[in-house]
């Protein structure tokens, strides 16, 4: 394995701390820290400024998690895995998340993973990608229902661990072997998203969460 790779993980974490929500905040006069739900997220940009503005957020905090475990899948991708190979892998994935969750630049504070979450399964190629769209589909369901962007990050989040299991017992992979780091990262990775949707949990379960809508012209 070249050295290189060991630089991954420290960049991984660099892009993971860009606080993407907060430039773009800035940069057309908000902080999305003292506004809405005071979340650097794309769903509280998107409240704030509009749809467009969630949409962008989300595409960069994606793209945090995307880039650098594509990056590794051209290290990886040339022959049959070890488990070790891919616990440093999913080590790539972990530390853009941990660094989207605990900003380097924000005082070790952040937005709540999900859009850098789903870069890191997409960009986990073959193996979290056809996982991920079936679970970015189940998202796009839930929330064409309900309106709760949290409440279909959670569903979405749960239901990925078991999502996998089923493509890769249904494709032959090995879910239970080689591939153990695997499903157990994608376990940790749904409790993460849900324990950072505690607060989020409570308005649900009280009534009082925000549904998502576009932003008025006419609004201020």
């Amino acid at each position: 394995m070249p050295r290189s790779f060991l630089l991954l993980i420290p960049l991984a974490y660099l892009l993971g701390s860009v606080p993407f929500g907060l430039l773009v905040g800035k940069a057309k006069g908000i902080d999305p820290r003292t506004a809405g739900s005071g979340n650097i997220g794309a769903t509280n940009l998107g409240r704030l400024l509009g749809g467009r503005y969630f949409a962008l957020v989300f595409t960069l905090d994606w793209l945090k998690g995307f880039l650098p475990m594509i990056a590794a899948a051209f290290i990886f991708l040339h022959h049959d895995l070890t488990t070790r190979e891919y616990l440093l892998w999913l080590l790539v994935g972990f530390a853009a998340i941990f660094g989207h969750l605990f900003s380097a630049f924000l005082n070790f504070k952040g937005g709540k993973g999900v859009a850098t979450s789903c870069g890191v399964m997409l960009g986990l190629f073959p193996y979290f990608t056809i996982p991920g769209l079936i679970a970015a589909v189940l998202w796009g369901i839930i929330f064409q229902i309900w309106r709760y962007v949290s409440l279909a990050s959670i569903i979405a989040a749960c239901a990925f661990p078991l999502i996998y299991i089923a493509v890769g017992l249904a494709l032959g992979w090995p879910v239970f072997g080689a591939q153990l780091p695997l499903l157990a990262f994608a376990i940790l990775i749904a409790l993460m998203i849900t324990l950072r949707h505690r607060g989020n949990i409570t308005r649900l379960r009280a009534g009082t969460e925000n549904r998502f809508a576009r932003k008025s012209r006419s609004a201020s």
